[in-house]
């Protein structure tokens, strides 16, 4: 984990941030976020809102934002749609008719690139695109496997296999893409995070020069931006879980470590190796015996960020254990 003096936002230019978990639940802003937000684009970062979501147009998504007290255009919002629609576009020839299992959000992102989407596959559609949406029907999915089985090129918006809302984890556009891809053997090309797609359509809409990815899941957010080569911030208000940051792949390690958006503007201290170990704060983790101690006291993520660095250290590039972490994760009082 580098070290990183000052206000963690001003190293920015660009805040590309995850939505569900991170901005909101459900209906409901995560506390904090959007006093967090506003500070941020007052200070001049720029917002993008980059989600593998694909049921709800930028346009809805903003205007959801601007409700939460975020104010938000349709331009600020970067979708899986949007992705996936700029990938087919570049496979198939102009108007060519796509097949969506999905919603809005998917329909228009295709008609801008200039395809038409149907909805069945007497269309003898070029591609099948899907995206999560509430009304998705059995229906709609027996004919996107039809169009595949008869050579359509199969793509899914994202792969997620759950999303985070009010109510907890339900099942994400990843599981409901399985129905397809099991019925005609057939994988679907991926366009959402952690794949290249979202990040590039992400960073032709904004000009980021110097982006930070903030997300809550380690296998979309922060292995995406682990592949895109550019830093990344997550935020314990989501999926990810202390002990899952402890025993993360080197791909899924992020930069930065928050409780939450408010992270992006207080010092960030410093995690430094000494003789006993790794230090932050009020705290020090070390491998012994083949467990991790923690010792110390202070804010909890300052322990965690202490913990990661020995962890890490000592997984190299493998996974640290989970039984060997959890002395740890006790003394954060997880």
């Amino acid at each position: 984990m580098p070290e990183t003096t000052g206000v963690l936002v001003d190293a920015y230019d660009t805040l590309l941030l995850d939505l569900d978990g991170v901005v909101y639940l459900g209906k409901h802003a995560v506390p904090g976020a959007p006093e967090a937000l506003v500070k941020a684009r007052d200070q001049g970062v720029r917002l993008a809102f980059v989600t593998n979501n694909a049921s709800r147009t930028p346009g809805a998504i903003a205007q959801h934002l601007s409700h939460l007290g975020i104010p938000a255009a349709p331009q600020d919002v970067v979708t899986s749609a949007q992705a996936a629609a700029r990938l087919v576009a570049e496979h198939v020839p102009g108007g060519s008719a796509v097949l969506v299992v999905g919603g809005m959000g998917l329909r228009m992102a295709l008609r801008e690139h200039g395809l038409r989407p149907v909805t069945t596959a007497l269309d003898a559609p070029a591609a099948v695109v899907q995206g999560i949406a509430d009304n998705l029907s059995y229906g709609l999915l027996c004919e996107g496997a039809l169009a595949v089985r008869q050579g359509a090129w199969f793509v899914a918006a994202n792969g997620d296999t759950t999303m985070p809302t009010g109510r907890g984890e339900q099942p994400g556009n990843g599981s409901m893409s399985r129905v397809i891809a099991t019925a005609t053997g057939v994988e679907p090309v991926v366009a959402g995070k952690p794949e290249p797609p979202l990040h590039r359509e992400s960073m032709i809409r904004t000009r980021a020069e110097r982006p930070l990815i903030v997300g809550d899941r380690l296998d979309t957010d922060i292995e995406g931006a682990t592949r895109a080569g550019v830093d990344s911030l997550l935020v314990l208000t989501g999926v990810a879980t202390p002990l899952d940051v402890l025993t993360a792949a080197p791909h899924h390690r992020p930069t930065h470590i928050a409780a939450d958006l408010s992270g992006l503007h207080v010092p960030v201290v410093p995690v430094r190796r000494g003789s006993g170990g790794w230090t932050c704060g009020g705290w020090t983790a070390a491998w012994q015996d083949g467990e991790l101690v923690l010792s110390g006291e202070g804010d909890p993520v300052e322990g965690l960020r202490a913990a990661c660095a020995a962890a890490w250290e000592a997984a190299g590039d493998g996974q640290a254990d989970e039984d060997a972490v959890k002395a740890a994760l006790a003394a954060l009082g997880r």
